[in-house]
């Protein structure tokens, strides 16, 4: 009983080094990716902008960002996306998981925390599988055009087009410095 028990010790302590590169190496690519979809996402933004003005740039929220966000994934057999404590798409809800860290990011932000440099990374066991998941706060700063769609004060063609194709938003009323969601990682281990 003794031995078994040193040799899983032995074993623990071979394999954590293991799994700290594993995951350090995870979260650098899952900030890779993060850094590709907000860098994609942002110029689609802009140039909807010049074309159309707000009005014209929610299309690609509902249309190209969930396009950004499958081609990533299927790419890399992950699960890519944004979600919120506010979602404007009832599909972009938190799981129980994403809801704790972003209750999380709001405390740190709270605490002082910069939110353009808050993120989280952990290895859960979902239905008896180990996933690596990633976290990382979207910061109203770095996109001050989304007030426009996400501010208290929406001009009221851009809360019509909102109306019609998010009858249950819930994503407005923020300001500079909050955090508007962020974007979620899961990769299978």
């Amino acid at each position: 009983m003794r031995s078994a028990l040193n040799a899983m010790l032995i074993l623990g302590m071979l394999t954590t080094p293991a799994m700290a590169e594993d995951t350090g190496a995870r979260a650098d690519a899952s900030r890779a990716v993060v850094k590709a979809f907000m860098g994609e996402l942002l110029g689609e933004l802009q140039a909807a902008m010049q074309d159309g003005g707000a009005v014209n740039a929610i299309a690609v929220c509902n249309t190209k960002a969930p396009e950004i966000a499958a081609k990533a994934g299927s790419e890399r057999g992950w699960r890519v996306a944004r979600t919120s404590l506010k979602p404007r798409n009832p599909d972009n809800a938190p799981d129980a998981w994403e809801t704790a860290v972003l209750k999380k990011f709001e405390a740190r932000k709270a605490a002082g925390e910069d939110p353009a440099q808050i993120e989280y990374s952990e290895v859960v066991t979902v239905k008896a599988k180990k996933q690596f998941r990633y976290m990382k706060a979207i910061a109203i700063p770095q996109y001050a055009p989304c007030l426009q769609c996400h501010g208290k004060e929406i001009a009221p063609e851009v809360q019509a087009k909102l109306k019609a194709l998010y009858p249950k938003d819930r994503a407005t009323g923020y300001g500079t410095g909050d955090i508007r969601g962020a974007f979620t990682i899961s990769q299978p281990m």
